[in-house]
């Protein structure tokens, strides 16, 4: 189940039909926290979250949200609306009883989600391999979990981006091949191997990282490591 970003103000302002709505869209992602998925679902129930707080605090929030591109007609039509809205106290208490009934629960599921989260990041180990050059902002991960031998190998870029005002360090995982690791083929060896077959970087930083379960590689294993490598790398 999808929520839009304005999910608890769409159809009719009732507190009991925007609970179910809720209810059924909380289910699901406990589904998946219960599977140890964790990725698109927590991000989006973050989003949902972080998105009703802004609401909270926000007055101007439902005037900012309409959409954009309606024409002049069904612009002044949504501006009506909003005035409606904002003049029946009645419809505002509502929604505000909505709206916090909805932070309360979003909250505790978050808490579940990050819960997971912490526990694969604390588990998951990320090492240099051989000698590290002094760019590292783009380079070759080794991925490798639970008890297989395979070796999934990633080529990474990080990319720094601004947003109002602060700076945000972001990250491109592509796969590129695999190897099997074994006491002939160790790290250092694959590395090698892969400096050989993929020239573009001569010197590249490489990084393993290992994780000793079997999780849900890219609904969360894969998500969480690239998280963990953006803050090694800062």
């Amino acid at each position: 189940m999808v929520l839009s970003e304005t999910w608890f103000m769409e159809g009719f302002i009732d507190f009991e039909l925007q609970k179910y709505r809720l209810l059924a869209y909380l289910q699901e992602v406990k589904k998946c926290f219960n599977e140890t998925k964790l990725y698109p679902q927590l991000s989006d129930i973050v989003f949902h979250y972080n998105n009703l707080r802004a609401f909270q605090a926000n007055k101007q929030f439902l005037q900012d949200r309409f959409p954009k591109k309606f024409d002049k007609l069904d612009m002044q039509k949504l501006e009506m609306v909003y005035e409606r809205m904002l003049a029946d106290d009645g419809a505002m208490q509502e929604l505000g009883r909505i709206v916090q009934y909805a932070v309360d629960e979003m909250k505790g599921t978050i808490s579940e989600g990050a819960e997971i989260y912490d526990f694969i990041e604390k588990k998951l180990e990320v090492e240099p391999v051989g000698i590290m050059p002094l760019y590292k902002n783009e380079g070759y991960v080794f991925l490798r979990y639970s008890k297989y031998p395979e070796v999934r190998i990633y080529s990474y870029t990080v990319t720094l981006f601004e947003h109002q005002n602060a700076k945000y360090k972001g990250i491109r995982m592509d796969y590129i091949d695999s190897r099997t690791k074994s006491l002939a083929n160790t790290y250092e060896q694959i590395k090698l191997d892969i400096i050989r077959t993929y020239r573009a970087l001569p010197n590249p930083a490489v990084y393993k990282m290992e994780f000793p379960l079997s999780v849900p590689f890219n609904e969360t294993l894969l998500p969480v490591a690239k998280r963990v490598l953006v803050r090694h790398l800062a």
